[in-house]
Formats: C-alpha cells, sequence, structure tokens
C-alpha cells in the first residue's frame, strides 16, 4: 500500500509529541502484526479510557502531523488492545486503486444472487415509494430480503442532495464523544492516532483485519468508505477487532434514499442485513440509515 511519511517514530523519543505540536496523554506505538514487528510503527494508542473531549484534542495531530484520530475498542472487547487484533498491514493495498461501484457490484452478484426478482412494480430496482414506511412489516414478510431489489445490482445510491449541515470532521467529534459518553457498541474505547491520508483509509492503514472473513483486502472496502466520504461525509470514527461505526454527516432523509443506500450496506456487510435485528433490507433501511448520523457494521 502506498503510504504518507510516517511521524509515529517520532514520538519514541517524544512520547508527549510537543515536536509536533502536540500535547499527548500517555500511550503506546503499536508495531504488532500478525507477522511479526512492522518497519514502523502502524498507531499509537492511548493508554487510557477516551474521555469526552479526547477526540478534539487531538485534532492538531490531523494538522501538524497528518495523523487522524479513531477510537478502539480496548481490553473490554473479545480480543484486547490492538496489538492482539493480527494487523496484516502488508495484505492492504492502496484503496485509490479500487472502484468503489465495481467493489459492491462484485459483492452483489455473490450475496444476491438467490434472491428474487424485483418488485413487479420496480422492475428497474427502484426504491420504494414513501406510503410504504407504514406499510413495512407486512411487506418485509412477503418479499424477498432485499427488496425492492433483485440480484441484479442496483448501481450506486445518489450522493446526498445537499451538502451536510454539520462540517463532517466536527460532526466525527460529536459522535466519538457520543460514544465514549453511552458505551455503545464499544467497550472501553481508547484514543489512537493513525497515519493516513484520509479517514476512510485508516482500517487499511493499520491492516485491520475485522472484515477478513469476507474480504481479504481491507482496502477494497476502504474504496467503499471513501466514496460514502464524498457522497454522504462519513468519517470512520471507532474500530473493534470486528466492527466499524462511522459518523455521517449527511445521511438520506427519505425512505427512498434509504433503501438506495442499504442496498450498499447489503455489499458492504451482509451480516448486518442477514444475521442482524432488522433482517429486511426495507426494515433495515428504515432503522438503521433512514436520518442516522451513525453507521455500524459487524462482520462474523
Amino acid at each position: 500500500m502506498a503510504t504518507l511519511p510516517n511521524p509515529l517514530p517520532t514520538l519514541a523519543a517524544d512520547p508527549s509529541g510537543s515536536s509536533l505540536g502536540l500535547e499527548l496523554p500517555a500511550g503506546s506505538l503499536i508495531d504488532v502484526t500478525a507477522e511479526g514487528p512492522a518497519d514502523e510503527p502502524l498507531l499509537w494508542c492511548a493508554d487510557g479510557l477516551a474521555r469526552p473531549g479526547g477526540w478534539a484534542s487531538l485534532q492538531p495531530a490531523r494538522r501538524a502531523a497528518g495523523l487522524l484520530p479513531v477510537l478502539l475498542e480496548g481490553d473490554g472487547g473479545e480480543v484486547g488492545r490492538p496489538d492482539e487484533w493480527q494487523l496484516l498491514p502488508d495484505e492492504a493495498s492502496y484503496p485509490g486503486d479500487h472502484d468503489a461501484e465495481e467493489v459492491l457490484e462484485e459483492f452483489w452478484a455473490e450475496y444476491a444472487a438467490d434472491e428474487p426478482a424485483p418488485d413487479a412494480d420496480h422492475p428497474g430496482g427502484e426504491a420504494v415509494a414513501e406510503e410504504v414506511v407504514a406499510d413495512l412489516g407486512e411487506r418485509a414478510t412477503s418479499d424477498g430480503t432485499l427488496a425492492p431489489y433483485g440480484p441484479e445490482w442496483p448501481g450506486l445510491a445518489p450522493a446526498a442532495r445537499q451538502a451536510p449541515a454539520v462540517d463532517p470532521d466536527a460532526h466525527a467529534t460529536e459522535i466519538a464523544d457520543s460514544l465514549v459518553e453511552t458505551g455503545t457498541w464499544f467497550k472501553e474505547p481508547r484514543l489512537a492516532l493513525v497515519p493516513a491520508r484520509r479517514s476512510a483509509d485508516i482500517p487499511a492503514a493499520i491492516g485491520w483485519t475485522g472484515a477478513i472473513n469476507y474480504e481479504g483486502d481491507v482496502a477494497r472496502l476502504c474504496a467503499v468508505l471513501r466514496s460514502w466520504e464524498d457522497r454522504f461525509g462519513i468519517r470512520v470514527v471507532a474500530l473493534a477487532w470486528d466492527h466499524l461505526a462511522v459518523s455521517v454527516a449527511a445521511p438520506p432523509t427519505t425512505q427512498a434514499e434509504a433503501e438506495a443506500i442499504a442496498a450498499e450496506h447489503f455489499a458492504f456487510c451482509p451480516d448486518n442485513i442477514t444475521g442482524g435485528d432488522y433482517n429486511t433490507l426495507r426494515v433495515y433501511a428504515q432503522h438503521q440509515v433512514l436520518n442516522q448520523r451513525t453507521w455500524s457494521f459487524w462482520w462474523d
């Protein structure tokens, strides 16, 4: 994977990051991979638990050193600290070398092949009309899992119709604080810094293997995250062993828009629908995508 100059080795002799204009709390550099020590540290991770306001305190690292913040699940998770995550940075290519739609179309072809044909009133796979929202329960039991879509890839969802009402980075800060305060999804979160070009590249930059049973090259998933950055203002805010959460500055505001994006979520992470509480695309779109400022993904 193509990489930027890595400022993390500077922190070995300067743990506070003062030479980079930072004031970091106590933390550790992590270079442990599934194949032995990396040539350079992959990330910096705080020793203590994250607190509200901690994400904002790391924002100078973005400007001064090209280090991007992310929350990492700590010792309270199924697998402990990130140095126990079996990272594989050498297996990650460069996200910019992949086309998001080609990646999603390939996944869709594999995981939607057994779906029935699209709704008769949506022969091209168009999203269902607004009035269906009130009838989701009945439709969900009579249609296929991915209705109104069928086995044919429906294409990328349109970009948000309006610019985000909030700055995506400011919104990521708000969501990170919320995750820390509520403990939702992530146990004992710790702040981390990763050298990466953009937030979407963070999983590839550290060689995250949370989705390895689904896709061996995490950069292909990062290509999709890049596309969501461009279309919906997402930022990667948290990673666990097999779980990823993003903030969404410009979420869909209609059921039709939500279903188009939910189709991408299915291709990106089928377990979100087939293994979750909302096990049809329509219901998932209504509860997990429509107006939602955070999207979360989990791979079995």
